[in-house]
């Protein structure tokens, strides 16, 4: 069945009692409504109604088709009701996924925004893992990457950018001095964000765009931030932090920069969803809720 109003002008002329009716009762012009009828009859290869100057009969395998066709039609009417719903409020689950502690961030606005929305349901999923939005239902994405390298069918949302500074407390660095230079790092206790085990690898950058690779065993290696910057805080070593995770130690003395003209290159924070076009109200008000959170000066509190 290639047009589904064909089969609402069925329904129209068998509910109304025939084509004038059934035209009053559209608002279509008689003659179109006898041309649809005359194509559907065509397409099913079978006589619906028997029409005359006099005489309006719907034939048997029509009283047939008709049933069926009222139950298509009210399904019709049905999604079209749903969508116009789903279109006005946002409702129903949206699933988002994002990177470790950063979690903590979104968790501590998350109640005002289901607040505002009480039609609303979010699936927070908390993982460092790559997410394939498509293959794994994922609506929203929050990621931080060096270089933007999604998907051609995905969406970006730019919120900001951050790099991340070598630290380490004022008693480590008393009490073992520090580098001077990236060759000279595996040569202390290093703190690294990693799952793996063996060597990790840095890769920093200096303001003239130098590029420097740092090899090296790390004393303490977690994937939680958290767990990282406590760490460096009491003395176990140097870690690479995100910005975000060590400005406020960094402002208060609890951490000070090791090798300060070098950092990492700096990570674009972003969000990823599948389109543009058709978003459901329910996904654009996360998107917007994820943006506004993560533009916010609390994103610098991630990780205490």
């Amino acid at each position: 069945m290639r047009d589904l109003n064909d089969l609402n002008f069925f329904v129209a002329i068998v509910a109304n009692g025939g084509f004038s009716a059934a035209s009053r009762a559209l608002g279509i012009p008689k003659s179109r409504i006898s041309r649809r009828l005359a194509a559907l009859e065509s397409q099913l290869g079978v006589r619906l109604v028997e029409r005359s100057t006099r005489r309006f009969n719907v034939t048997e395998v029509g009283q047939d088709v008709y049933r069926h066709a009222q139950a298509a039609v009210a399904e019709t009417e049905a999604i079209e009701e749903l969508v116009a719903r789903l279109k006005a409020d946002p409702q129903g689950l949206v699933r988002v996924s994002c990177p470790l502690d950063a979690e903590r961030l979104l968790a501590g606005a998350l109640p005002g925004f289901l607040e505002r929305y009480p039609r609303l349901r979010v699936q927070l999923i908390v993982t460092n893992r790559r997410i394939d939005l498509i293959e794994e239902g994922i609506d929203v994405a929050i990621r931080v990457r060096d270089r933007l390298d999604t998907d051609a069918n995905l969406q970006l949302k730019i919120i900001r950018r951050s790099a991340s500074l070598l630290v380490a407390s004022p008693a480590f660095v008393a009490a073992r001095g520090q580098p001077g230079a990236p060759a000279d790092v595996p040569a202390f206790p290093t703190i690294s964000h990693t799952d793996r085990p063996g060597p990790d690898r840095w890769t920093l950058v200096n303001a003239a765009d130098e590029e420097a690779v740092v090899v090296h065993e790390p004393r303490l290696s977690a994937s939680s931030f958290p767990v990282l910057r406590r760490a460096a805080i009491g003395g176990t070593g140097i870690a690479l932090l995100p910005e975000s995770t060590c400005r406020e130690a960094l402002e208060e003395g609890r951490l000070v920069r090791v090798l300060p003209e070098w950092s990492t290159r700096q990570g674009i924070v972003h969000l990823v969803f599948t389109s543009r076009r058709g978003l459901l109200p329910s996904v654009r008000a996360v998107i917007d809720f994820a943006a506004e959170v993560l533009r916010s000066p609390a994103w610098l509190e991630v990780g205490r």
